[in-house]
């Protein structure tokens, strides 16, 4: 169900959880059907939306955009697609257990696979089954059947615009344009240095 009305926070207060705030206390709380207080991000349809309509419609917090929406493969709109760029980052918790992944993907304006690349970005948030650290990394056979379990049929999605000329955190100083996908490798290595793997 979509929202029909813009969802704006108190004067005074930002939303601006970390990783595994988002999982652990959001997404894991939506795909459990537990109470959420206050239920403040919104359920979306990605195939009904493009990224430049979000705005009065998910949870808009500074220049980042949260909602909800059902897993799904294929992640396109009337005028284009999501497309996945084959990086997926582990999200844990402060007892280094792995509580979820997320993914990156960037919006394409046309028909797949041929597409133009807008500067629109969506991290796109998974949950881990209780009790396994692998199932977050299904194959497809298994994640249609895994989609009929409630802590499976969610995610959570944040997605911003990046108008910078930069995509992500990285500054490059010798004056050359990085693509995309470099970018973010370099970002997730910045990431990783912070953060302890799991023995």
């Amino acid at each position: 169900m979509m929202a029909s009305a813009s969802i704006n926070l108190p004067p005074g207060f930002i939303f601006s959880p970390t990783d595994e705030e988002l999982v652990f206390h959001f997404l894991y709380s939506k795909a459990s059907l537990l109470p959420r207080h206050p239920n403040i991000i919104p359920d979306l349809d990605l195939s009904f939306l493009d990224p430049w309509e979000l705005n009065g419609k998910a949870l808009s917090s500074g220049n980042d955009y949260y909602f909800f929406t059902k897993v799904k493969e294929h992640r396109g709109t009337e005028n284009g697609y999501w497309r996945e760029i084959g990086v997926t980052y582990p999200i844990f918790s402060a007892i280094d257990k792995k509580v979820g992944i997320k993914k990156y993907l960037v919006f394409h304006v046309g028909e797949s696979p041929q597409g133009t690349e807008t500067s629109w970005v969506m991290q796109e948030y998974h949950i881990c089954s209780f009790g396994s650290d692998t199932s977050c990394y299904q194959s497809t056979a298994n994640r249609r059947q895994k989609h009929d379990q409630s802590w499976s049929n969610w995610v959570l999605c944040r997605v911003y615009e990046n108008k910078s000329q930069n995509f992500y955190c990285h500054d490059d100083d010798s004056g050359s344009e990085l693509s995309l996908l470099d970018e973010v490798y370099m970002c997730l290595d910045e990431d990783l240095e912070e953060i302890s793997m799991p023995k």
